[in-house]
This record gives structure tokens, sequence and C-alpha cells, in this order.
């Protein structure tokens, strides 16, 4: 998926303000809408449990490396590069709709999506701003009706194969922010929802800020 790629139409019925002038609300993905990480379950599906468990092994010295540096963009290109190195686009891409298809009951908090789609209801822009891959969530997104999705980027090489780094940076914190103003310009926030650290930029420019407000499980 192309960085900031809108999920949906953006045309407007007649009468209706256009798309492009709606204010946005923003979902952070990872513990917001859903109960857990998609990124280390997607890893892990995919790996299988013997080889997830032989990898989470060689990451030993990334996660002890992790708690001198604390960048959460680091530990997670060395696992990228652990379990998806060398994988061409179209596989992945394959990969996170089968993915996708079974898992998303198990993950998504029902009453995160009881708020999306009450929010559907209003002259909004659905966005989801995730520090996951975007490649990995647009499943996710495209089933929610989501209008645009903002997330780190994978690499890839001149034969479209996953290089193992990021081709943005790691969207969290101010990268939120920054990923927003670039995707949307100076548009009203009208309310943004999220559950860490990595959510407060996104959050203070919102309207409604809703921090650690969904605590359902399915």
């Amino acid at each position: 998926m192309g960085q900031d790629q809108p999920l949906t139409e953006a045309g407007s019925a007649l009468g209706e303000e256009p798309i492009a002038l709606r204010p946005i609300v923003a979902f952070d993905f990872d513990g917001t809408l859903t109960v857990k990480d998609s990124f280390t379950a997607f890893l892990k599906w995919r790996a299988g449990q013997r080889r997830y468990a032989a990898g989470m092994i060689r990451l030993i010295p990334a996660a002890l490396a992790y708690l001198v540096h604390r960048d959460r963009g680091r530990i997670k290109a060395a696992a990228t590069r652990e379990f998806l190195r060398g994988v061409p686009r179209a596989v992945l891409e394959a990969d996170a709709r089968a993915f996708a298809g079974q898992v998303s009951r198990s993950l998504f908090r029902p009453d995160a999506v009881a708020a999306w789609k009450r929010w559907r209801t209003q002259p909004v822009r659905l966005v989801i701003v995730t520090a996951s891959p975007d490649l990995v969530v647009g499943p996710f997104a495209r089933g929610l009706g989501a209008d645009a999705l903002l997330g780190t980027e994978l690499a890839f090489d001149a034969q479209d194969r996953v290089t193992g780094g990021f081709a943005t940076p790691n969207c969290r914190g101010p990268e939120k922010v920054i990923r927003l103003r670039a995707a949307f310009g100076d548009v009203e926030i009208r309310a943004a929802y999220g559950d860490t650290a990595g959510d407060k930029e996104m959050l203070a420019i919102a309207g409604i800020q809703g921090y650690r407000v969904f605590q359902g499980t399915p």
C-alpha cells in the first residue's frame, strides 16, 4: 500500500459536504481497536510455532539492546528482518488478507468497533494511524471501511521483496501528527483514540481525546 493511500472513494452525495473538507476522527489500531499487537500476532501466525520460537531466540540480542536505546522502530525492524526479509510483496499481501480473514473476530474490541460505527454515521473521515506496517493493517482497515490508513511502510528491494527495513519513520509519537498533517493539512481533528504514550501527541491535537476508553474483549 502506498504512503497515506485512501481506502475508499473520495466522492460525496449531492448536497453533502465534500469528503476532503470533513474533519478527521483518528484511531490508533493496536490496543485501541484491537486487544493485542497485530504485527506480532501476524508474524507468529505466519511463521508457525517452531519457527517463531527460534526467531525469538535469535532476537534476544536485539531485545537486550532495546533496554538501552528504547527505540521501538529498531526492535520492530529487527523482527521484520528476522521473519519477513526476502518475502515478495504479493505473497505478503496475500498472507495479510488471509490473516485478517481468520482473526478479525477475535482481534477487535467490540466497544471500539461500536464507536467506529457511530462515527461512521457522522460527516467525518475515519482514519487509522498506526505504528504497525500498513501492509499488514490494510485488510483490517478496508474491512472497517476506513477512509485512509497511515502506518509504517515496509521497504522493498528492486525485486519487490521485503528488505527488513522501513521506507518511512516508525509511525508513533510525534510521527503520527506529522503523517496526519502531511496527508490532510491543517484539517480539524474532531476526535482521536489511543492507548499508549505513543498516541499522546495525536490525542493532544484532537477536540475529543479518547485515551484508553475501550476495554471490551471479543
